[in-house]
């Protein structure tokens, strides 16, 4: 039982959680230990830095926040839908998340928090872009909501109670996935330094190019040319 995944979203879903925890152990291992592809922890620690009157730690949070937001919102205007679907525009924000991961190595290797900005922004057109599909909702830059999917199945199974089989295995796919990502986002770090974020631009444009590709040709044969 549960929803029917075609190949594409479980290879999609994986390799966009994948890229993002490389970007976050980057964030977490560079200069200003930010978290970059969620924003839980960056709202605790902009709700302390306004308490403690701390102008520097509230305009630097605050930033981090509103570029991940501008980044969701930029997803939005191109994709138009939070439903994943081929024929959607995919492949444009991959290109923009790949030029903004891109630009953000020399800010970051300047010690300027630009460059967490900008790999904010990068990880909020991603995971606006890879919402939903089929009515089951699909988060790839954070695992919170999966690791509590994975649990609430969990409790469900130990009840005797039917379990989405198929969410269930996307929710581990995206959470192993993202773990792998800060595996090797910490090896590549520790030899690489903010080099690092270039090849999870390379493989996000990579993927948007062919992508775009594929869609021209699509609508080239819907169009009988």
């Amino acid at each position: 039982m549960g929803i029917q995944l075609p190949r594409w979203v479980w290879v999609g879903a994986g390799s966009l959680a994948f890229v993002a925890g490389i970007v976050n152990v980057v964030g977490y291992l560079g200069f200003e230990h930010q978290a970059i592809t969620h924003l839980t922890g960056t709202t605790s620690l902009l709700g302390a830095a306004i308490v403690e009157r701390d102008l520097r730690a509230i305009g630097r949070l605050l930033g981090v926040v509103l570029a991940f937001i501008a980044g969701a919102v930029a997803s939005g205007l191109i994709i138009q839908d939070s439903t994943l679907q081929l024929g959607r525009r995919y492949g444009v924000v991959l290109a923009i998340e790949a030029l903004l991961l891109a630009a953000a190595v020399p800010l970051f290797e300047r010690q300027l928090i630009a460059g967490a900005l900008l790999a904010a922004a990068a990880c909020g057109l991603q995971n606006a872009m890879a919402s939903t599909y089929s009515g089951s909702l699909i988060r790839t830059s954070h695992v919170t909501g999966l690791v509590t999917d994975i649990g609430i199945a969990m409790g469900h199974a130990l009840r005797g109670m039917p379990v989405a089989r198929r969410r269930l295995a996307l929710c581990v796919l995206v959470t192993t996935s993202f773990l792998c990502g800060g595996i090797a986002g910490a090896l590549l770090y520790s030899r690489f330094g903010y080099s690092t974020l270039y090849f999870p631009a390379l493989l996000t444009g990579s993927v948007g190019v062919a992508y775009a590709v594929y869609r021209q040709r699509q609508l080239w044969i819907t169009q009988g040319r």
